[in-house]
């Protein structure tokens, strides 16, 4: 009990604020929407509880086991990086060019909630990165708040959703549509060369050395 009170009075504005912002920009949910409704659109499902309570789940395993998780795997970030921005290009090919390419099968059905949005398009190499990066600069309790605060936004873009849709005529979610399809290929195209890079370049150290 009273670790959990030394826990808790470890509460920083400042640094709750700050990791707000880093993860809410990283995770970037009204970039999210357009794909959302693109795969609502298709037939496929998208439940916001679901998605935010799975992502939750993610955030805080992540933060506090991913380097080990990997580890054991023998894996690293940039590889798990690799791996996400290749789905992501494949979800930028389909907005952008009118293709079904992630198809349901009978485990799954029309069940859209994990993968694309979830992961990778919520809970991220990016995002995950970003959870290991700033627990060096802020303390956990105020981490652990900021995912918090983001998990409940996702949760309610994602139940608007549909209200938007209909708000929104077609042709206008077909222009958010191919304009989100041509700017997540190109957030893919760079996380996937950025990180080519850097395992190109441990294995030429790790094979130098």
């Amino acid at each position: 009990m009273e670790s959990l009170l030394i826990f808790v009075k470890t509460f920083d504005i400042t640094q709750f604020i700050g990791a707000f912002i880093v993860l809410f920009a990283i995770i970037d949910i009204i970039g999210t929407l357009p794909i959302v409704m693109n795969l609502e659109r298709n037939g496929r499902i998208v439940s916001a509880s679901r998605a935010s309570i799975i992502s939750l789940c993610l955030f805080i395993g992540f933060m506090y086991m991913g380097e080990a998780f990997l580890s054991l795997f023998s894996l690293d970030i940039s590889s798990f990086a690799v791996a996400g921005s290749i789905i992501i290009f494949i979800i930028a090919m389909e907005m952008v060019l009118d293709l079904e390419i992630f198809r349901s099968d009978k485990d799954t059905g029309n069940d859209a909630t994990f993968t694309p949005v979830v992961f990778p398009l919520i809970a991220g190499a990016g995002s995950f990165t970003t959870l290991l990066s700033i627990r060096s600069q802020f303390s956990d309790f105020n981490i652990i708040l900021a995912v918090l605060a983001n998990v409940l936004i996702v949760y309610a873009a994602l139940k608007l959703s549909r209200k938007l849709e209909k708000i929104l005529s077609p042709g206008v979610i077909c222009i958010f549509q191919k304009a989100f399809g041509i700017i997540l290929l190109s957030i893919s195209v760079k996380l996937f060369t950025s990180n080519l890079i850097m395992i190109v370049s441990n294995f030429k150290n790790g094979f130098c050395g």
